[in-house]
């Protein structure tokens, strides 16, 4: 069910304007999860789909939620690569309204399993100033922007612009030369750094428990951080000693680490 989320954002204060409204459908949970906005053309090469994919999934086992924006090419592979369960998808159209048609199954299961965020009521139509409304709402909520591929006048790059209004980090994937000529650009102009190794980016949000089903929670996030023993009791006071007897976490050197 499409309903009005009145809850305050903190990332979202980061916009030119907080949002006036903002509807939700879906898992509003994911909004407190640690997040990773990705964008890009809608045209990906094969390298771009496939290393879109990757990222997305190493983000995702390491509970960090991918932020995107339903469009076809990248948008899209962000959103497959995470798991619907563990994306929000930002529309430039109201939630009744599933567009692209294309892109209608993965929208329905980020229903289901993930989160639709517009700032739009009912019956409202993708528009080319809507587009630029969503594309900030898509910055803001990811801690980093990440552009896998990008031409130079393109929607992607005026996302880059977002983000550096916001002051929040830019990363993009290494192209040939000639190819992707906006993020090649941001690397020349030295406003984003390269990604060369997806597994070390994602290891910057913690790592992969050996258990994958485990839950997601704020103890969860917190021991990402390999805080210390003492600062983990101060927040969490016993779940600590539980969670050491279930095998969740080890403590070593005075640091809480998940295993």
């Amino acid at each position: 069910m499409i309903f009005k989320y009145s809850e305050p954002i903190v990332a979202l204060e980061a916009m030119k304007k907080y949002p006036k409204e903002l509807y939700a459908l879906g898992d509003t949970a994911l909004l407190s999860r640690p997040k990773v906005s990705i964008v890009g053309t809608r045209r990906p090469s094969v390298y771009t789909q496939h290393q879109t994919k990757n990222l997305a999934l190493a983000l995702s086992k390491r509970g960090v939620c991918v932020v995107s924006g339903a469009a076809m090419g990248v948008d899209a592979l962000a959103h497959q690569g995470a798991g619907f369960h563990n994306t929000i998808a930002v529309v430039a159209n109201s939630l009744d309204i599933r567009y692209p048609a294309v892109n209608r199954a993965m929208i329905e299961g980020i229903e289901k399993e993930g989160l639709m965020l517009s700032q739009f009521p009912v019956t409202t139509k993708a528009a080319p100033w809507s587009f630029v409304v969503r594309n900030e709402l898509v910055v803001a909520l990811g801690e980093v922007l990440v552009v896998t591929q990008a031409d130079e006048d393109s929607g992607s790059m005026r996302s880059v612009e977002f983000a550096l209004k916001m002051g929040k980090e830019i990363y993009v994937l290494p192209h040939r030369l000639g190819e992707s000529m906006g993020t090649n650009k941001l690397l020349e102009e030295g406003l984003a750094k390269p990604i060369y190794n997806i597994e070390a980016f994602a290891n910057s949000y913690g790592i992969i428990p050996k258990d994958e089903g485990i839950e997601k929670d704020d103890f969860f996030y917190f021991c990402q951080t390999s805080p210390t023993f003492d600062d983990a009791i101060a927040k969490f006071a016993d779940r600590v000693y539980e969670a050491e007897l279930e095998g969740l976490i080890c403590i070593e050197n005075g640091l809480v680490r998940l295993v």
